[in-house]
């Protein structure tokens, strides 16, 4: 399925959603009548959930729901238009639950960003900076909207409608496909593989605050190794509006590691670079 019609789908599913919702609010029934439409609905939903579940135990279970902190090192190109730019860029990174990110590029690991709630920083032998705007924007966005944030917060809101949408080819894979609408009608689709239950594409959309037209961005999971009992993917290929823009090569992946106390310190990490 292509992913300009995956992202269609998603907004026709919100909508009917919304649209059956306003339906039986307005009706009143009693105790004994039966309504195939609301019932085909919860068994819709109550597959959806099984299938995330599913895709939750395959990650890991217990192991992947508590982990404290995440380290990977590796590498990314950029993309633009589709061609790549020459050349990769090495980054190392930390990520805790649920909203403390830093990533150290270069070699000499001389520049330092930060996304430490909804605020964004980074250091380099100039001093440190608020990052800009956009920057900031594009990353929580991704936060906002990843896996992890798909399982840990929108499922566990009652108000989360989950909607099943089937079987469909996902990267050569028979995937299943699931979409999570919040209560602020905002979606998330996630296809998995229908033999591992590994997520293999993670979906969403936003409007562009300017000129007002919706944009697609994409996720896809390939070459997973599982690590201290977590499948973890080692390639992850990021595409907006069915372009690709950046691919990420891991080369390392550690969990739940004594981070430093100061970790989390953007002046600390400031006095350290500009020595």
């Amino acid at each position: 399925m292509r992913r300009a019609e995956l992202g269609r789908r998603i907004v026709l599913c919100a909508v009917g959603a919304l649209v059956m919702g306003a339906a039986f609010a307005g009706r009143t029934q009693t105790p004994q009548a039966a309504n195939p439409a609301t019932d085909d609905a919860a068994k819709n939903a109550a597959r959806a959930r099984a299938v995330l579940d599913a895709m939750v135990k395959a990650m890991g279970g217990d192991a992947w729901l508590n982990i404290k902190n995440q380290y990977r090192e590796g590498h990314y190109a950029v993309f633009f238009h589709g061609t790549p730019d020459l050349g990769t860029t090495k980054f190392y990174e930390v990520h805790a639950w649920p909203d403390h990110d830093r990533t150290e590029f270069t070699t000499h690991r001389d520049v330092v960003q930060f996304y430490i709630g909804r605020q964004g920083w980074e250091v380099t032998y100039r001093g440190k900076k608020p990052l800009p705007a956009d920057q900031v924007e594009e990353y929580l966005r991704r936060r906002d909207h990843s896996v992890e944030t798909a399982v840990k917060v929108w499922m566990k809101d009652p108000n989360t409608i989950l909607i099943y949408e089937g079987q469909q080819l996902a990267e050569r894979h028979l995937a299943d496909t699931v979409t999570l609408i919040s209560a602020q009608n905002e979606a998330i689709t996630i296809q998995l593989d229908a033999q591992t239950h590994l997520p293999l594409r993670r979906v969403f959309q936003w409007r562009d605050p300017e000129y007002h037209d919706k944009n697609t961005e994409a996720e896809e999971y390939d070459g997973y190794r599982t690590v201290n009992g977590i499948p973890t993917p080692y390639t992850i290929s990021r595409f907006k509006n069915d372009e690709m823009t950046r691919q990420i090569f891991i080369d390392k992946v550690a969990f739940n590691q004594d981070l430093p106390a100061d970790v989390w310190n953007v002046d600390a990490v400031e006095r350290r670079i500009k020595k």
